[in-house]
């Protein structure tokens, strides 16, 4: 994982064509969800080097569940320099405080950034993982709130590209006793159907705007695909890529240009470089 150096030759000459280091970093892009995990490695302009893999999340999932499945889920991919995870519940200091989907009880508390650093053998930094997507989504200007729609919901807050304290909104009553999972999340599209759920985001996009009146509104996640109704002009969808590109902005937060350039080619090129291969079909797709 790590990949081979060479050492200088003393009275060598320097390759005056070399890249300095701070362009050659590589960037492990982790995104856990609830129901799959995915990952990619980016350049140092935060893009997509190589196709993304992905595989089902496995439940249980108590944490040494979760950290051999990342460490097996990157194994195809190039070497990496540093490590980004988006985690599916709330984040503190390097420690998991909250895992809806997995178990509050057997993840509180957890350090999820020195499990991983101990596999990888390099500096790892852990997010949200609605908050890792807003970090590549936002255009960093005014208020703006990202709402991501998969297993649960997500949300992040920014102010003028900067990330507010995390709000785990998902937990939050929404309607009748349901909190947004229970209102909006996977288990409720699948039980009422396209229709009526579309009839609850439309609903809870309103509430949202209600409460922070934010300047725009950005919505991802895998379920975003199945949004019918037409959406305000503040409202927009959002590429669930961003889960990953998100990953660079996590340590460089003051490029966000360069990764808008990279987004922009990584959309142009889906079919040779950004999609997500299913691991058990990655050997084939490669040979």
């Amino acid at each position: 994982m790590t990949g081979s150096r060479r050492t200088a030759t003393p009275g060598a000459r320097s390759d005056s064509n070399r890249q300095p280091q701070s362009q050659r970093i590589r960037t492990l892009a982790i995104d856990v969800g609830g129901t799959g995990l995915k990952a990619s490695v980016l350049d140092a302009r935060g893009r997509m080097i190589v196709d993304g893999v992905w595989v089902d999340t496995p439940y249980p999932c108590p944490p040494k569940v979760l950290v051999k499945a990342l460490v097996d889920l990157v194994k195809p991919l190039p070497a990496f320099d540093r490590v980004s995870v988006g985690f599916p519940g709330y984040v503190r200091n390097d420690k998991v405080i909250t895992a809806p989907h997995f178990g509050d009880d057997i993840w509180h508390g957890f350090d999820l950034v020195e499990a991983l650093k101990a596999k990888f053998g390099k500096p790892v930094r852990l997010l949200n993982d609605a908050d890792m997507q807003g970090l590549a989504a936002i255009d960093g200007k005014g208020l703006e709130l990202v709402v991501t729609l998969g297993t649960g919901v997500g949300t992040g807050l920014f102010r003028d590209g900067e990330l507010m304290p995390h709000l785990e909104l998902a937990h939050h009553p929404v309607h009748k006793g349901k909190d947004y999972n229970e209102y909006l999340g996977k288990k409720a599209l699948e039980k009422m159907g396209k229709k009526k759920w579309n009839r609850r985001v439309r609903r809870v996009i309103g509430i949202l705007h209600d409460l922070f009146h934010p300047d725009k509104i950005y919505i991802g996640g895998g379920n975003a695909r199945n949004i019918t109704f037409k959406l305000n002009a503040h409202v927009q969808l959002v590429s669930n890529q961003d889960g990953i590109l998100g990953g660079f902005m996590l340590w460089e937060p003051m490029r966000k240009a360069r990764l808008d350039v990279s987004r922009k080619v990584n959309s142009r090129k889906r079919t040779s470089r950004g999609q997500l291969i299913r691991m058990k079909d990655y050997h084939e797709y490669q040979a």
